[in-house]
């Protein structure tokens, strides 16, 4: 898989009937192995890793109702009250981050109304916060760690 612009780690990485499968930590089990996958993998280990994020307030595929829909949260980032404070969509590396992604993340931020949004294709990384006092939204430099946004 392509080389990312994330931390490196030894994942768990089987091969099943030609298909190749990779162990979710989150949701403690093998899911195939995508390159879409391959960046949400590397994502969550730097979060945890590098940002502090705890493992157990991290959920990945997480379903949603949005206009009598069914859509699936790539990843959602909880408080330590486990009230939702994150989302993050990941893409392939060959996916560009468009205004198109972040009108995805921003239709799912409809049912959580976080105040942080994240969106990865593994080499290029955004993250803005939304303050809802201020109606504003504001790009951030780099993810902030964990601690900061609690």
């Amino acid at each position: 898989m392509l080389r990312l612009n994330l931390p490196s780690k030894e994942f768990k990485i089987r091969e099943s009937d030609g298909k190749l499968a990779i162990f979710d930590e989150i949701r403690k089990k093998y899911v195939a192995l995508t390159p879409e996958e391959w960046v949400r993998q590397h994502f969550i280990y730097f979060l945890i890793s590098d940002k502090n994020y705890p493992k157990s307030l991290i959920a990945n595929e997480i379903s949603i109702k949005l206009n009598n829909t069914s859509k699936r949260c790539d990843s959602v980032i909880y408080d330590r009250n486990f009230n939702p404070l994150v989302i993050v969509e990941y893409k392939a590396p060959e996916i560009e981050i468009t205004q198109a992604v972040f009108d995805q993340i921003s239709r799912y931020n409809i049912v959580f109304k976080v105040p942080y949004l994240i969106v990865s294709n593994g080499l290029v990384h955004y993250c803005c916060h939304i303050d809802y006092t201020l109606n504003k939204t504001t790009f951030l430099s780099e993810i902030p760690l964990y601690e900061s946004i609690i």
